[in-house]
């Protein structure tokens, strides 16, 4: 008898082994969903040894679309797609096979064995309908929620915020209905925030204002959200994790290696082994009405050992032996400082042998090479004599030298760490403040000028020339200026525009001469005539009164003669705008009368004649150089002058142009030489005996260094042309 039966087993499993078997797997979801594709894995690594079992696998795909003509439209193709097929086992996977199943067995799977895995909320009078439970048996998928509320609590005893995200799909509402009655238990705990009816990126800023330190997330599921956007699994547990600094908590194993803390999770991979042990029974012959349901879903202790190290949480008091992934190995993990020291060990040993020596000798000779250098700079530095120093990006010193330090009467350790607000005007320190924000800006150079007062109230002319300085790394240290104090050669200049005026003394006394002239007769006549009258007793008190106002005429316009002649002499101090036409007119009054008597006619050619033309400068010094010009012009004309009586011509145009005003002095007197014209705005060139060459000269240094202009010259046929542009605003 025991032979017979050893010999009935044997010759069963070899039938077993040999006869085909196929097997339908219907998945609710799709290809590449974590959860179906765990199941799938699994199922198939435990039916590869069995080479007689073919298994197809389908996917409803019901994640992206679940309506009611979507289902019936799958119920007709499978009906098509299977029609010639008959299949010894069918297994469901999730609640919408599963309904799938219920719904079409009759018609399209009769009487064919059914396992189901992966239900939730699974009811057990369900399979008394229509006496399914004759050809159905499985497993039931729950998720454990009391017990991961029990955990979260116990490994966060200070927590004050739970936020639970979920959505709004049929496993969502199911997980809510059992999320209720735990809520109402642990809200007295901890405040709970329970959301499945966000805009996702609504979400996503509820998730990123979470306070870190007291704050967790259950994540429940998120394949849509209120607009009606799908997600996978992965997509939107990756961007609530990136905007999260808190942890995660989760029901199912396949939100792991993506983010999740962990926690008593429904595992695909238990559900895929269990459904396989009752798949290979059933296909070894044993009827399916003989295996129970297993209700309890097997359920797992899973947790990601990087999230727990991220967040410093200890499960060891609370959990026996869970399953922890990405964890180091043990012999690491035991050894670690073992292997770290003699890592460092070795390497420092390696380091001494090779190359210490080396090392040190190099750094003596950069050490002594830099000491050198930095002793050569200081001494470079302190015996330049322009105010040199540096600061940070802030606008503080940094350092300076000697020069720097007697600008300011202050010493070196006074200096750093302080603002230019601290040593000079405010008005200085803001301009030089907004020039330093633009040069960090756009790492260029930059020169400035500017004046102020020093503590013992001396008057400074300083030029700045700037530059941005960066450290060795490459990023910006701070700006490095080099100052040049002109206060001196701005004095021998103003001396030399004096000096030019005094030597134009003689051409301006004989021009009042001239403006004299006219007033002097007409007084002479007024006073023979009030004379005469006096003599012939002629003389009434309105004679007297009209003498005095034809009198007082004359003697005011002789006044503003020598006022015109005692602003001319004075120097201006500062820049300012200035009418060209009235400069010109005042020119007028003082030479007007030389020139006529001259016999030169003089005209002032406006090509704006509408437009009040101004110039940005020094007033006084302008009207001095268009002096020494129509000077020269008229001197020029009167040493070349025939005897022939022709009129010739001083003509002064004015027009203005984008960026200047223009001002051209033409005279028809004779054209300059081309050997000496090039060199006629030289210091102390002259082609006059008594001439000091300092004219001409001092004219190009008004208008280029002083007023920002340009001046120029060139022959016309037998004319002269000079040509001044000057800025008809501040530059």
């Amino acid at each position: 008898m025991k032979y017979f039966l050893l010999f009935s087993i044997l010759f069963y499993n070899f039938l077993f082994a040999n006869q085909p078997k196929e097997v339908l797997l219907i998945h609710s979801y799709h290809k590449g969903y974590s959860w179906s594709d765990d199941i799938s894995k699994t199922i198939e690594k435990n039916f590869a040894k069995y080479k007689n079992i073919e298994l197809t696998t389908v996917y409803m795909d019901t994640k992206r679309i679940d309506d009611n003509n979507y289902i019936k439209n799958l119920a007709k193709l499978y009906e098509q797609q299977f029609f010639d097929r008959k299949f010894d086992l069918i297994i469901v996977s999730d609640n919408n096979a599963f309904d799938f199943m219920f719904t079409y067995h009759k018609t399209l799977f009769k009487d064919i064995p059914v396992l189901f895995c992966g239900i939730n909320n699974f009811d057990k009078a369900l399979l008394e309908k229509d006496g399914m439970k004759d050809y159905m048996t499985g497993i039931a998928e729950e998720v454990d929620l009391e017990k991961n509320f029990e955990l979260i609590s116990k490994l966060h005893p200070n927590l004050k915020n739970l936020l639970i995200i979920n959505d709004t799909s049929s496993t969502g509402y199911a997980i809510k209905r059992d999320l209720d009655p735990i809520i109402k238990k642990y809200e007295e705990k901890f405040n709970i925030e329970y959301t499945d009816n966000l805009e996702f990126s609504n979400l996503k800023t509820k998730v990123s204002n979470l306070d870190n330190q007291n704050s967790v997330i259950l994540f429940v599921l998120l394949f849509k959200d209120t607009t009606g956007k799908y997600f996978t699994y992965k997509q939107s547990f990756k961007q609530v994790k990136e905007v999260s600094s808190v942890p995660i908590y989760g029901l199912w194993d396949f939100y792991l290696n993506d983010g999740i803390v962990g926690g008593l999770l429904t595992s695909a991979v238990a559900q895929g082994e269990a459904v396989s042990k009752m798949a290979l029974e059933v296909l070894n012959g044993k009827n399916i009405k003989d295996i129970p349901i297993l209700e309890k879903s097997p359920n797992l202790y899973i947790f990601d050992y990087n999230e727990l190290k991220r967040f410093n949480i200890d499960i060891s008091d609370y959990v026996n032996n869970p399953i922890i992934i990405n964890e180091p190995s043990s012999i690491y993990k035991e050894h670690t400082k073992f292997f770290i020291i003699t890592l460092l060990i070795i390497s420092i040993l390696t380091i001494i042998v090779v190359i210490l020596k080396a090392n040190i000798q190099r750094r003596e000779k950069l050490e002594l090479a830099l000491s050198n250098r930095i002793e050569f700079d200081k001494v470079l530095i302190n015996t330049i004599p322009n105010p040199i120093y540096y600061k940070n990006i802030d606008g503080k010193f940094l350092g300076c030298n000697t020069s720097f330090e007697n600008l300011v009467n202050c010493s070196k350790n006074e200096i750093i760490g302080k603002t230019a607000f601290d040593f000079f005007p405010l008005k200085v320190a803001t301009a030089n403040t907004l020039i330093d924000k633009e040069l960090l800006k756009t790492f260029s150079t930059s020169t400035s000028e500017f004046t102020f007062y020093t503590q013992s109230n001396e008057m400074k002319h300083i030029i700045l020339n700037k530059a941005v300085y960066k450290n060795i790394d490459g990023t910006v240290g701070g700006i490095v200026c080099i100052m040049d104090d002109i206060t001196e050669r701005i004095q021998q200049k103003q001396f030399l525009i004096q000096q030019s005026k005094l030597a134009e003394m003689g051409d301006m006394i004989a021009a009042i001469a001239h403006q004299w002239n006219e007033p002097l007769v007409e007084l002479s006549a007024l006073v023979q005539d009030i004379q005469t009258s006096y003599l012939l007793n002629e003389l009434k008190e309105i004679n007297v009164k009209d003498f005095v106002n034809d009198s007082m005429v004359q003697i005011k316009y002789m006044s503003k003669t020598l006022s015109d002649f005692r602003n001319f002499l004075k120097p201006s101090t500062k820049k300012k705008l200035f009418s060209i036409s009235k400069a010109l007119n005042e020119i007028n009054e003082i030479i007007g009368k030389q020139i006529f008597y001259s016999n030169i006619i003089m005209n002032f050619n406006y090509e704006n004649k509408d437009e009040e033309l101004l110039i940005y400068g020094y007033e006084n010094e302008f009207k001095q150089v268009l002096l020494n010009l129509i000077n020269n012009a008229k001197n020029k004309i009167v040493e070349n002058k025939n005897e022939d009586n022709k009129k010739y011509k001083i003509d002064i145009n004015i027009k203005r142009c984008q960026n200047f005003n223009t001002i051209e002095i033409v005279d028809d007197g004779g054209k300059i030489d081309e050997k000496i014209i090039n060199s006629i705005f030289e210091p102390y060139f002259t082609t006059k005996e008594s001439g000091t060459g300092i004219g001409l000269y001092m004219a190009k240094v008004i208008i280029e260094d002083k007023m920002r202009g340009t001046i120029s010259v060139r022959n016309d046929e037998n004319r002269v042309i000079f040509t001044i542009k000057l800025p008809h605003k501040k530059v």
